[in-house]
Order: structure tokens, then sequence, then C-alpha cells
């Protein structure tokens, strides 16, 4: 089940977490939300954001 969660803190200060989404994706269906609160002062990526991303290590011939 994929969920934005928006907590307010008593001094005015807003955390927003995504649960559910994979790579990019939370980033991009939270966007609307940034846009309509203001100014990012923080950003945690979290585990689910890396998911499905693979890593290509390309190697040079040394010799031959």
């Amino acid at each position: 089940m994929k969920e934005i969660i928006v907590d307010v803190s008593d001094d005015g200060e807003i955390h927003i977490e995504t649960r559910g989404f994979a790579g990019k994706a939370c980033l991009e269906e939270s966007q609307f939300l940034k846009e309509l609160l203001g100014k990012e002062i923080h950003k945690q990526l979290t585990p689910a954001y890396y998911q499905g991303k693979q890593k290509i290590k390309k190697y040079l011939q040394l010799c031959g």
C-alpha cells in the first residue's frame, strides 16, 4: 500500500514520509506537497529509494 505521511510538529516543522514507493517514485509522488509547503531544508532518502537500482561496473582492459 502506498502512503504519503505528513507530520506537523508543535513548532510548525513539517515532515513528509513516503511508504510503499520504490525508486524515484517517492520523490515524484510527493513533489506536489513540496511545492505547496515551500522550501525543503533537509532530505533523507531511505533504502526503498535505491531499490531496483543496480550499479553497473565497467572494467577497462589493461593488458592484451
